[in-house]
């Protein structure tokens, strides 16, 4: 059987960004970038075209940037899988572009295999996020030294844990939140990082124990 081709579209406004990751992701065999935008317009536009399986976005553009971009594109086209590849890690260009939908997060002098990998795990429902940025999100929960691991967590991400903890599949919890399934997995991915678990199962046996019975019901 045939491996599957993902096909790719790539959102940035510097033309030595677009075209040395056009150049870079042909090498791979299973990745057809069969699109690239200057601006996050233009990247929106270029989705709805294009139906591309996962979107590479910068989140520093002129206009429309990378969080407004993928925000559109995830409620626009939720098969699409949005992976942030930005210079900086910064605590709120993270959160927020989690928060609109994207499912990863990268930085730009990640090593072409690495880059390759995350395109493959995108497209396929994984989660992929830069060790430096997962080290972001883990600071941004973590306060002060007297924190409990719950104060880490924001109010959306407690009402994400909420209604997992009471068995809600992913698909559900993102129709009562009125938010997308792929903003129900980032959110998730935060949480396990803040209560140091690694599965669903593992952060609904946290809730029990440690979240107040009204943030239970």
């Amino acid at each position: 059987m045939s491996e599957q081709i993902i096909s790719v579209i790539v959102v940035d406004d510097h033309d030595v960004v677009r075209r040395g990751l056009t150049l870079l992701l042909d090498e791979y065999p299973d990745i057809n970038v069969v699109g690239s935008a200057t601006s996050g317009e233009e990247g929106v536009a270029l989705a709805a075209q294009l139906d591309p399986d996962v979107v590479l976005m910068d989140l520093s553009m002129p206009g429309m940037n990378g969080v407004a971009a993928t925000r559109a594109i995830v409620e626009d086209r939720p098969e699409s899988s949005v992976v942030i590849l930005t210079t900086f890690a910064e605590r709120d260009g993270v959160l927020d572009s989690l928060d609109a939908g994207a499912v990863g997060y990268l930085m730009k002098d990640a090593s072409p295999d690495l880059l390759h990998e995350a395109i493959r795990a995108a497209a396929t429902g994984g989660s992929p996020i830069d060790p430096r940025v997962a080290r972001v999100l883990l600071d941004s929960r973590r306060g002060t030294a007297g924190d409990q691991a719950g104060e880490r967590l924001t109010n959306k991400q407690t009402e994400v844990l909420r209604l997992v903890t009471a068995g809600l599949p992913n698909r559900l919890v993102a129709r009562k939140l009125d938010i997308s399934e792929k903003t129900v997995k980032a959110h998730l991915t935060q949480i396990y990082s803040a209560l140091g678990v690694s599965d669903r199962v593992q952060a609904a046996l946290w809730a029990q124990r440690n979240l107040p019975a009204t943030d239970r019901h």
